[in-house]
Formats: structure tokens, C-alpha cells, sequence
């Protein structure tokens, strides 16, 4: 591709000359398609752009934390490529509705044209699930093709490093702090369930005291799979539980911005497969796939599992373990002013 000589030339710039010629779908000329198929397929195109635009961003901030130590100034990046990110899939689940102005009849005109071409074979599609982290459909994990971390990875060994109880994983003593943490805080969530239990008692007050012993429960395979303390997991709880500490001030809007960021992505989908039923109900996709009922499946399932799982175990915060070496979770010089 020759390089523009006119620098400050807006069409040389954006290559719209190029940009502009490539909307002829299958047909040598575009005059040869109708408006319709002319709208499907810069619709279509302009996913493909913004996937592109997600894809660098969620690549940046993986990398960003991709670090045996991730220094505080570091965060903020990685929060500010994800809430790119996350702006991106807002207008893009707005996008659909200008698929929406395509009638079922004007969609079915055109699209024997499509063969068996069909938007599963969009590999960035694929790419940003990668990055993402681990994604399920109907318990098949869709394989990494990239071969590449993802956020869901270099998350979960950053939370690892949490200082917990002002303990580091490095420190002599770390593993019996941890677990003293984790048996004070379920002994303590089990009595909140057990009054909880007495508070909504009724006739059926030993199947309610059965369910918060189940929750109790969960929140002990949570915290402890195995009967063994998972460090990442109980410093996504110390960070979700002590929020309001300095030290932890940056790392917890990174989590709550995770959360965000799947939740866009996911409202995208949910978005995505009301627009398909809308268009062609519930008949096999042009890929040969279940269409609308595939599309369903992937908007209920979860990539950071953890992060949406430690929110069901969370207590109020006049209850929690008391904090202990609070002074190293201050500011510097803080703890003296």
C-alpha cells in the first residue's frame, strides 16, 4: 500500500477511497445490491471495526497487569483501556437497533446471498472472548486460539498478591494469616445466617435454616475448594470487603470495572439475540447454527466468575474480622498525620 503524500489530507488519512469500495458484499459492484444488503453489510463492518477497537484496548490492559508487581500508577491505566472498552460495547448493543430498521421480509431478499457465511466465523469475535479469559457454552469451553493470557489470568494471579491482614505471599507466616482471615470471616457469615434464619422463622423455619446452611456452605467451598485457603479468591474478598482503604482504593475500582466491562459485553449479546429473534424468529442460522437459542446460552454465561461469585458472600461491614496492621493499607505519611 503506497503511503499518502498528502499528509494533511482527511481522505489519505482514513483511506476512504479504500474504506468506501469494499460494501459490494459477494457482486463485483455495489450498484448490483440493494439497499438493504447495503445496510447489512456496513452494519456488519462496523462491528468489525469496533471489535478491532476492543480487542487493542483489552489488549492493553492486559498487559498492563501482566507484571510480577503491578505499582499503584499502573491501575488507573488498565481501568481506562477497559472503560474504552466498555463504551464500546454500549454503542455497539445501540447499534443493533439500526439492524432493527431491517424488516424480516427485506433480510429474507437477500439472504440466500449469504450462503453459509455467518457472524460465528468472525475470528476477533473469537479473539476478544480469548482475551477475555475462559468462556463456556452448554459446559464446551471455547478454545484459546490466540495461545495468548488473558485479563481472566493475569487478574487472578494479581489478586494472589493481595496484602491480606497486611500480610504479603512471601512472608513467613503468610499462610496461617490467610486462613485465620478466611475461618473468622465464614464463622462469622455462618452466625449472620443463623440469625437471619431465627429473624424470618415461620412453619418452615428448618427449611430456611437448611438454605443459610447451604450458603454457608458455598462460601466455604468458595473461599477454601479443597479444604485449602485459594489466595486469589480471599484477596478479591479483602479488597470487595475493605473497600474503602486507601491502598485498596484503585484496585477495587479495577474490579468493579471488570464487572462492568462483562456486563456491557454481556447486554451486547442479550441485545444481539433480540434483534435476531426479531428478524428471523427462532430458524437455524446461516451457519448451520441454532441461532437465536446459541446466542441466548452465551448471555447467561460468565467469563470472571469469581468476581461476580464473591458478591453473594459478601457481609455488611460492622460485622467483618477487625482489620489488622491498618497502617499499611494508608496513604504515605497518613498514618502519622
Amino acid at each position: 500500500m503506497p503511503t499518502p503524500t498528502n499528509k494533511g489530507s482527511y481522505p489519505e488519512y482514513l483511506r476512504l477511497k479504500e474504506l468506501l469500495s469494499l460494501q459490494s458484499g459477494w457482486k463485483e459492484n455495489e450498484e448490483d445490491i440493494s439497499a438493504d444488503e447495503l445496510h447489512f453489510i456496513i452494519v456488519h463492518q462496523s462491528f468489525e471495526l469496533w471489535f478491532k477497537l476492543v480487542i487493542s484496548e483489552l489488549t492493553q490492559a492486559r498487559d498492563t497487569l501482566d507484571r510480577s508487581y503491578v505499582q499503584e500508577t499502573e491501575i488507573p491505566k488498565a481501568v481506562h483501556h477497559m472503560e474504552r472498552a466498555i463504551e464500546t460495547f454500549r454503542l455497539m448493543a445501540q447499534q443493533w437497533k439500526v439492524m432493527e430498521t431491517l424488516t424480516p421480509q427485506g433480510f429474507l431478499s437477500f439472504r440466500d446471498e449469504l450462503g453459509t457465511a455467518s457472524g460465528f466465523e468472525s475470528k476477533q469475535m473469537r479473539m476478544m472472548e480469548a482475551i477475555m479469559g475462559d468462556f463456556w457454552v452448554d459446559g464446551k469451553k471455547i478454545e484459546n486460539q490466540l495461545n495468548e493470557k488473558s485479563i481472566q489470568e493475569v487478574v487472578t494471579k494479581w489478586l494472589s498478591r493481595t496484602p491480606i491482614q497486611g500480610s504479603l505471599p512471601d512472608d513467613s507466616n503468610d499462610d496461617k494469616i490467610v486462613e485465620e482471615f478466611v475461618n473468622e470471616y465464614l464463622n462469622i457469615h455462618l452466625k449472620l445466617g443463623e440469625k437471619a434464619a431465627r429473624t424470618l422463622s415461620d412453619n418452615d423455619s428448618e427449611n430456611i435454616s437448611n438454605k443459610f446452611e447451604e450458603v454457608n456452605k458455598q462460601a466455604s467451598e468458595f473461599l477454601k475448594p479443597n479444604g485449602k485457603c485459594d489466595r486469589s479468591r480471599t484477596g478479591l474478598l479483602f479488597i470487595e470487603s475493605y473497600r474503602e482503604l486507601p491502598l485498596l482504593s484503585w484496585p477495587r475500582k479495577l474490579i468493579d470495572t471488570m464487572v462492568e466491562l462483562e456486563e456491557a459485553m454481556l447486554l451486547w449479546r442479550s441485545s444481539h439475540a433480540r434483534m435476531v429473534e426479531r428478524m428471523i424468529g427462532r430458524r437455524i442460522g446461516t451457519g448451520g447454527s441454532s441461532g437465536v437459542d446459541y446466542l441466548d446460552r452465551t448471555a447467561r454465561y460468565r467469563v470472571f466468575t469469581d468476581l461476580w461469585g464473591v458478591r453473594t458472600i459478601l457481609i455488611k461491614k460492622e460485622a467483618l474480622p477487625e482489620l489488622k496492621n491498618s497502617e499499611f493499607y494508608s496513604f504515605v505519611g497518613e498514618a502519622n498525620d
